[in-house]
């Protein structure tokens, strides 16, 4: 890709806004600093503001009008959403079909739909970044980096941070000992969440959306994606800085989690994950489920000898699979992970286990 075609020209930036009248303006201020203003396009930026009973929409286009953010193509639409549906789910819905409507309108050439969160804040390189790592992917994922808003002077919670971060690139490195993913090297991070997701427009149609959910469409965008077998890359160089306020609107959300250790901080309970075995029991079975694609005698071969059973295999119809992502994808959608649930365990077991597996795996490697 030239770098002709890291054009902001590219993309639409698509957040929802429920009630931000606070930290919405700090991050269209950082969308307006993004690097790659000088090739005269302007950044199209959708924010739908649902259900808002603040100063919101005026708040942003009061900046418009000033010349506030001159880099910005800022389009405000105010909608109220009735229940059921009025949750972030619906919301991040309609902001990104009207980014994919808008760059479609406009003829746009490859174009990109990027996702954020109303209270993020993007680094100026945010949006190239982007289109660097779409060159070989489908979908990127963000790094999320957490900003102090609240309880930042808490050295237990601080602890307790570097070592759920420490658990998690733990299992990344048991991945890449095991079976690396070609597409997503590392060094290579675990976040795709709405706060920072970038994929292409055309594919955003071709998966069908954004799936309505109260939580989690992020994640079930990102199946979709791998459904399609879409390349998912975590990409060092993409990040985002997010709000660690432990009061938020989607149950399940990043307040809920952080709300959950700021009670582990204080030794109001403890934080399990599962263990190190869990990890390497899906990661050998999504190998063995990957590897059936290319099975000599075809991928419905390989997923009987898998043990698959003819009715599951007919369902997922591996032949319609377009490669081996998809496959796994299909899979689980199926029957699930192929494993047993994992049992959770304390924080602190959990990651010893995890690095004794490493050790183990690495020597392996080695003899």
């Amino acid at each position: 890709m030239p770098e002709r075609d890291l054009s902001l020209g590219r993309a639409a930036i698509c957040v929802p806004a429920r009630n931000e009248v606070e930290a919405l303006p700090r991050l269209i201020r950082s969308l307006d600093r993004q690097e790659g203003t000088g090739d005269g396009a302007r950044l199209r930026v959708v924010v739908f503001a649902n259900n808002c009973t603040d100063a919101t929409a005026t708040t942003l286009r009061t900046m418009a009008r000033r010349g506030e953010v001159p880099n910005l193509d800022l389009r405000i639409m105010e909608a109220a959403i009735a229940p059921p549906d009025a949750h972030v789910g619906t919301a991040r819905r309609r902001a990104l079909d009207a980014g994919a409507d808008w760059l479609i309108r406009d003829g746009v050439v490859d174009a990109v739909l990027l996702s954020t969160d109303a209270d993020a804040i993007v680094p100026s390189d945010w949006v190239q970044a982007n289109l660097r790592a779409l060159r070989g992917a489908e979908l990127v994922g963000g790094r999320l980096v957490l900003q102090g808003d609240e309880r930042q002077d808490d050295p237990n919670l601080h602890a307790l941070h570097r070592r759920i971060e420490e658990y998690w690139s733990a299992v990344r490195a048991l991945e890449e000992a095991l079976d690396p993913p070609a597409h997503d090297p590392a060094p290579r991070h675990g976040d795709h969440v709405a706060a920072s997701l970038g994929l292409r427009a055309d594919l955003y149609r071709q998966v069908g959306g954004l799936p309505m959910l109260a939580c989690g469409e992020d994640n079930a965008l990102v199946s979709r994606v791998r459904w399609h077998g879409g390349r998912v890359r975590h990409c060092p160089h993409v990040s985002v800085a997010v709000s660690d306020r432990g009061i938020g609107r989607v149950q399940g959300g990043m307040a809920t989690e952080m709300s959950r250790r700021a009670r582990v901080a204080v030794g109001a309970e403890t934080y399990d994950l599962p263990p190190a075995r869990h990890w390497r029991a899906l990661i050998e079975r999504r190998r063995s489920v990957a590897a059936a694609f290319s099975h000599r005698s075809g991928p419905e071969a390989g997923l009987e000898a898998l043990g698959l059973a003819p009715a599951d295999i007919a369902a997922i119809a591996p032949a319609r699979c377009p490669n081996a992502i998809a496959l796994v994808e299909r899979v689980e959608e199926r029957i699930g992970e192929g494993i047993p649930t994992a049992v959770a365990v304390p924080l602190d077991e959990a990651l010893a286990g995890l690095h004794a597996m490493l050790v183990e795996a690495r020597m392996a490697r080695v003899a």
